[in-house]
């Protein structure tokens, strides 16, 4: 009789855990697949004010050319011959994607149209210049 009492004791003691570790991994799964990754470039520059300036979201592909004209994309500095090549990569990762080149305000404007005209040769419709709101 006593192993009888045993043995329901630990059937009415024990919570079984396996329906709440599943629920666990199905939220965990549904927050990393809803995710929105932000984007950098690497290098913080500072963008020219702009009275007309509109938001825009969802850039996929971001550029920064620093104030001493280096290019930099996903945090890695990039040659501007090498410009096309990273800018071919990404947009085959995301064949929408548009571009935001945040040029710093004593960047030289020669090396922002060249990027930016490197972008759309490669027919990105989409190609802005990232400014503050004034």
């Amino acid at each position: 009789m006593s192993s009888r009492n045993q043995s329901e004791d630990d059937q009415t003691g024990a919570i079984d855990l396996t329906p709440m570790l599943d629920v666990v991994f199905i939220m965990l799964i549904f927050f990393i697949v809803t995710a929105t990754f932000i984007k950098e470039t690497g290098v913080e520059v500072t963008r020219p004010e702009a009275t007309t300036a509109d938001e825009k979201k969802n850039a996929s592909i971001l550029i920064a050319i620093t104030d001493s004209d280096e290019i930099w994309i996903d945090k890695n500095q990039v040659d501007p011959r090498g410009v096309r090549a990273q800018i071919e990569r990404l947009l085959a990762e995301n064949p929408n994607g548009s571009v935001v080149i945040q040029a710093d305000s004593e960047a030289s404007v020669k090396l922002l149209a060249e990027v930016a005209d490197t972008a759309r040769q490669l027919s990105v419709s989409n190609v802005a210049v990232s400014t503050l709101k004034n």
